[in-house]
């Protein structure tokens, strides 16, 4: 089976900080997507949940396109949100996303170490 790995380079963190992470990595038919925050250009965009949760997902389908998945393959989704009032926000930006192919996922609240309210990261599976 052979391991392809996307953005080996590693990407830009806050302040310019390189990450030492692949964005993805593929193997069997299977993607697992880094988490994603709601940055560009290694900044986090400030807003509201509905606009943070928005550019995490995107992130992510950036990602996934670049490896030919999409949203059809998702299986699972991990999100952790800084604080749980975010919840039912952060599910209407989900749904406008998955609501054709609804994946499993799995919703935490917890401390990000980057300064923003979710980042979320996806599995993927799309047959050989």
């Amino acid at each position: 089976m052979t391991i392809k790995r996307y953005g080996v380079e590693g990407g830009k963190g806050t302040g310019g900080q390189h990450l030492p992470f692949s964005r993805a990595v593929e193997a069997g038919g299977w993607l697992k997507v880094s988490g994603q925050t709601p940055m560009r250009d290694g900044e986090v965009v400030e807003g509201g949940i509905i606009e943070q949760s928005r550019i995490a997902i995107e992130n992510c389908i950036e990602i996934m396109t670049e490896a030919n998945y999409g949203l059809e393959h998702v299986t699972h989704v991990s999100v952790v949100l800084t604080d749980s009032r975010y919840f039912q926000s952060f599910n209407k930006v989900f749904k406008e996303f998955f609501g054709e192919h609804p994946p499993a996922r799995i919703c935490l609240v917890a401390d990000l170490v980057v300064d923003c309210k979710v980042e979320v990261d996806v599995t993927c599976y799309k047959a050989p």
